[in-house]
């Protein structure tokens, strides 16, 4: 039996004791500021214990995970490194930045702490232990990012755990995987609070701008709905390479302006046809921060049931839908379903099946 003592049990830290919890040979202890969180995860299965020291639940332990922002994750470490352990511990977080953590670890003192970076590259629109699921993190990169004093055997042990994640397991340095996650996550986000910002000044000079502001608008912008408390730490953490991207970005956005400036039609239709193409091969081979995804569009009426008709057709034939969004639905008129697959089989089987029953579809090649 190996003990597994959970730090932070919001979504990510909730999923992974949920996840670990289902095996038979672990022991899940968790720790939350919040007591109801604590009392959640205990009546819900998520946990098989609850405690309220850190230090006594870490001392029983043979794995501790951080599952909280990153600021709190290295006053954790530094927390941890005063503690006299009777056995080598091995010790993860889960933050989306890297270099800060690893710089902490670095300086860890405890020779019992065997200390490897993690980044389970996965998330929800929901947050908090309610919305934790043992299945959150299944076929998703799973990031890890070894300290140069840990072993090769603590690793296998930590992969061996994270197996019950179901997730695809990679190595990178802490600087490379910085790079990454700020050009396809974290600049993003940046990019899209910015978006919110902007349509927000123009309100007030056109007042209909909320109305107006749907399909794509949203789209783009909904990962500016994310906790603001949560990204400023993440931005705060990796603020030299948002400083770097926010240069390039302005670079970009001044060779655009001169294509729109000189009106070059030829020019602009190839910018946009180079970032259809790349976007489009997102995620094609393996799934990753961006997963593989095959899209149809389905013609529906507003009328009660006509989501569920089309979910149960494909569910009868064991289509698996990945993703369903509802597009330009407005009342008493046709909207459309964007229904996402994960195969180009599974995307063409759809499209037979739903064009069989009469559905006017579109496929995206």
């Amino acid at each position: 039996m190996r003990t597994i003592f959970v730090i932070g049990l919001g979504l990510i830290g909730g999923s992974l004791a949920k996840c670990f919890a289902k095996s038979e040979t672990n022991h899940v202890i968790g720790y939350d500021i919040d007591q109801q969180t604590m009392d959640f995860a205990r009546i819900n299965g998520i946990i098989d214990e609850a405690s309220s020291a850190i230090t006594t639940a870490a001392n029983k332990a043979d794995y501790i995970i951080l599952g909280t922002p990153i600021s709190e994750t290295i006053e954790l470490m530094q927390t941890l490194d005063t503690i006299t352990f009777d056995r080598d511990v091995i010790i993860s977080d889960v933050s989306s930045v890297k270099k800060p953590v690893m710089e902490a670890a670095y300086h860890l003192q405890n020779s019992r702490i065997k200390f490897i970076g993690g980044h389970p590259m996965a998330g929800s629109h929901k947050k908090g232990i309610k919305a934790a699921k043992e299945h959150l993190f299944e076929n998703a990169i799973y990031v890890l990012t070894p300290a140069p004093s840990c072993q090769t055997q603590a690793v296998w042990q930590l992969q061996g755990v994270l197996e019950d994640t179901k997730s695809n397991i990679i190595e990178l340095q802490p600087n490379e995987h910085d790079e990454m996650t700020a050009v396809i996550s974290h600049f993003p986000h940046l990019v899209a609070s910015a978006l919110v910002h902007q349509a927000n000044k123009w309100q007030e000079t056109h007042a209909f701008i909320p109305q107006l502001a749907a399909g794509g608008f949203r789209d783009v912008t909904r990962i500016a709905s994310s906790s603001p408390e949560l990204w400023q730490d993440i931005f705060y953490h990796n603020r030299q390479k948002m400083v770097h991207l926010i240069d390039e970005w302005t670079t970009e956005m001044t060779a655009l302006k001169q294509i729109l400036m000189e009106h070059d039609k030829e020019q602009l239709t190839s910018y946009l046809w180079r970032a259809k193409k790349y976007r489009d091969g997102l995620g094609a081979k393996e799934k990753g921060a961006i997963p593989s995804f095959y899209d149809l569009y389905v013609d529906i009426r507003d009328q009660t049931g006509a989501i569920a008709s089309v979910a149960n057709l494909l569910a009868e034939e064991n289509v698996s839908i990945t993703n369903i969004q509802i597009l330009e639905i407005r009342e008493g008129i046709t909207g459309a379903l964007r229904l996402s697959v994960s195969t180009k089989e599974e995307q063409q089987k759809s499209y037979q099946l739903l064009q069989d029953k009469g559905y006017e579809l579109m496929l995206e090649e």
